[in-house]
């Protein structure tokens, strides 16, 4: 690991939860906002942190230009994104130029992981340290050399993330140790350490077989086996960045009458019509 991405880390532990606006994380004084996000970005890809972003300019896909050229009667999204694929149809566009609200920028969003627009500019806004990346500092991490080259606040911070990892009964069990009871079947199991992307496409397969769902799995099922060690929100990013790869498809929920409130409340919540609901592998 590099030096300025292990002071990323360990500046990071200095917040409430391991989570920070991403302005106020710097390795140096004088670390650039640019060098800054793209420590961020490289951490992301090894699954050591995550991070949201808001998009700052954006222009229109050619799937987002197939849809403009359907029956504007049917087409299959909401008015409100309509507008917005039309206000980029020419030009590279900001939030700004759609005249909405500051929901808008979730809105974009959604265009965008739909694959509708094109995010031209973006810009990190906050970042914490994941499920992974706590695992990394405190199991797997060596550091060495004899050079001084963290401060001893960020000295601290570790010490005090050691500290309280030890406190926790959870920590007290050997990763390794062998089950003093009899493992559950596979329907029952929890996961407890964090999945590639790849396992968590094959558990998702093996819920559906299990489930007997075709290929249309209702998310409550895989949520319930990723929290924890995930968070909501990192569950919900989970799934965006699988459909984004083209891993998954998600689909919206339309009858609710089959499930009860309390499953159809762990879909992933939009802000115009129903929660995506529905896995559907598409590898």
């Amino acid at each position: 690991m590099e030096v300025q991405e292990l002071k990323f880390l360990l500046d990071l532990l200095g917040f409430p939860d391991y989570r920070a606006a991403i302005t106020q994380i710097k390795p140096n004084p004088k670390t650039k906002a640019a060098e800054r996000d793209s420590i961020c970005r490289t951490l992301a890809d090894r699954e050591l942190v995550g991070y949201a972003e808001e998009i700052l300019t954006f222009a229109i896909s050619p799937a987002g230009k197939s849809l403009l050229q359907l029956d504007p009667t049917r087409l299959p999204i909401a008015e409100t994104e309509v507008a917005i694929l039309r206000a980029c149809a020419e030009s590279t566009i900001t939030p700004a130029q759609t005249n909405l609200a500051p929901t808008g920028q979730s809105v974009i969003q959604g265009l965008a992981e739909k694959g509708l627009i094109k995010a031209e500019k973006t810009q990190i806004t906050e970042v914490w340290l994941t499920s992974r990346g706590q695992e990394y500092l405190r199991e797997e991490y060596n550091p060495s050399g004899t050079l001084p080259v963290v401060s001893l606040d960020m000295l601290t911070n570790y010490l005090r993330f050691l500290r309280k990892s030890l406190r926790s009964p959870e920590e007290s069990v050997p990763p390794h140790s062998s089950p003093t009871i009899p493992p559950p079947s596979s329907s029952e199991v929890m996961v407890s350490q964090p999945l590639s992307d790849d396992e968590i496409v094959r558990l998702i397969q093996q819920l559906d077989r299990e489930l007997a769902t075709d290929n249309y799995l209702p998310i409550f099922h895989l949520r319930q086996k990723l929290q924890p060690p995930l968070s909501r929100e990192e569950f919900d990013r989970t799934l965006y960045r699988l459909q984004r790869n083209d891993r998954i498809e998600l689909s919206s929920l339309q009858e609710a009458i089959s499930y009860s409130p309390d499953q159809i409340e762990l879909g992933i919540p939009q802000d115009i019509g129903g929660p995506l609901f529905f896995i559907i592998v598409t590898q």
